[in-house]
This record gives structure tokens, sequence and C-alpha cells, in this order.
């Protein structure tokens, strides 16, 4: 009876392994301290404004070369591999030339990507209690930020973000940056942001950036944005 189970726990692993090396065309990310994290939603949940095909290319295919390049680059330095990436991007000018860019390029997508999928799935309204206070001081109201930031999405040339940054002391800000860039670079802290970059918008919308702006904030989870708002005055939010 030990042999037979033994027999059989044999086939098992050898079944195993055949099956792992059967996988033509999948090839292994590099292993790294970078990781991306699933959707917090079913990619549907953004529904019709912006469909699940495009969040599955963009997070599965686009999000997830960020972070395969990002590990790619750290891995020829251990030691940048141990930094959290606010720090990375904060101190550009410390990370080697060789990869500075890579670093760039591919941390900011890594962090401008991780916010903006945590800030989606929502169902729109308006921000309540101290957000909204600070919409209303800073920003001039929800209607005049929606007005003013995709305006500035809409003036990005190419591709880029249109960002809201947060001080410790709860103070917004509106601003945008081109490719990849984010706030994070300027030592700055990011309470939303979107993707103007076309693999954001273009199976729906085609070339219409501003309709694909304005109905965005359709699935900002509002919810979430207070809870980041909340955690940069506490001085927690990292990306």
């Amino acid at each position: 009876m030990v042999q037979l189970h033994r027999r059989a726990l044999l086939a098992t692993l050898a079944g195993a392994a055949t099956a792992l090396h059967a996988r033509p065309g999948r090839a292994q990310a590099p292993a790294g301290p970078f990781t991306l994290d699933p959707l917090p939603y079913p990619a549907a949940k953004n529904e019709p404004h912006i469909d699940a095909e495009t969040m599955e290319l963009h997070h599965g295919k686009h999000h997830q070369a960020y972070v395969t390049n990002l590990n790619a680059a750290v891995a020829k330095h251990g030691d940048l591999a141990k930094k959290p990436l606010p720090d990375l991007l904060a101190n550009l000018n410390a990370v080697p030339e060789d990869v500075r860019t890579a670093v760039r390029n591919n941390g900011g997508g890594h962090a401008n990507h991780t916010m903006f999928w945590q800030i989606m799935g929502g169902s729109g309204g308006e921000p309540t209690g101290d957000l909204k206070a600070a919409i209303d001081r800073d920003l001039g109201g929800l209607a005049k930020l929606q007005e003013d930031f995709n305006a500035a999405g809409g003036r990005v040339f190419g591709s880029g973000w249109v960002f809201v940054t947060v001080t410790k002391d709860g103070k917004l800000a509106l601003t945008s940056r081109p490719n990849q860039d984010t706030p994070l670079m300027d030592g700055q802290r990011v309470l939303l942001g979107n993707d103007v970059w076309e693999h954001a918008y273009y199976l729906k919308y085609r070339n219409r950036r501003p309709d694909y702006l304005k109905a965005w904030w359709n699935v900002v989870d509002w919810g979430k944005v207070g809870q980041r708002y909340a955690a940069a005055k506490a001085g927690t939010l990292a990306i």
C-alpha cells in the first residue's frame, strides 16, 4: 500500500513538471522586489465608461511591462532593489546613469498605475467631509476641479497624466506631467490622477480624449480618495 501511494505521488509530481515545461511562449518575468497587485475589482466594474478589455490590457499588459522592466533595471544595482519606490523616484539623480531612464519611465509607470487602479471602481458622485472641504477651499469646488482637470488633461501633448497633489497639511493643487513622470519625482504626493495615454481609452473613445476625461469621473471612488487624503495628512501616503 505504501509503495502504491509512493508511485501515485511520483506520477503526480511528474505530471506537474511536464505541465510546467509545456507552456511555450510564456516568458518568465525577472524576479525582483516590485510586483503587480491584482485589480481590486472585476475588470468590468468600470463599464460602460471604461470597457473591460481596456482594463485587462491596461493592467495585465501595460502595467505588467512597467513592473517587469523596473525589476530588470534594479537587478543591475543591488542597492536600488532595497529602496522603496517613492524614494527611488524622489532621488533619480542618485540612480546610476545606465538605468536612470529605465527607473524613471518604468518606476513612474508602476507608481502612477498603482494609484490609478486604487481610486477607480466607484460610482462617481461627490466627495464628502474633509476632502470636500479641501476641494472647495483649494480648487474651487468639485465642478471647477473637474473643468480644470479635464482641460489640463486635454492639453497634455502626446502621452502623460493629470494629477491632484496633496501636502501633509492637506493643501491640494492641480498639475500634469508628460510620459510616466509623477509628482513623486519632486517629493510630492498624489491624491488622484488620470492616465491620458491612448492605451487608457483608445478602444472605446478612439481619439476623443475629452470624452474619456469627462466619463472618467463616473468611476472615481471618492471613498478611496478620501482615505488617501487622510493618509496624506497622517504622513503615511506612499504612492
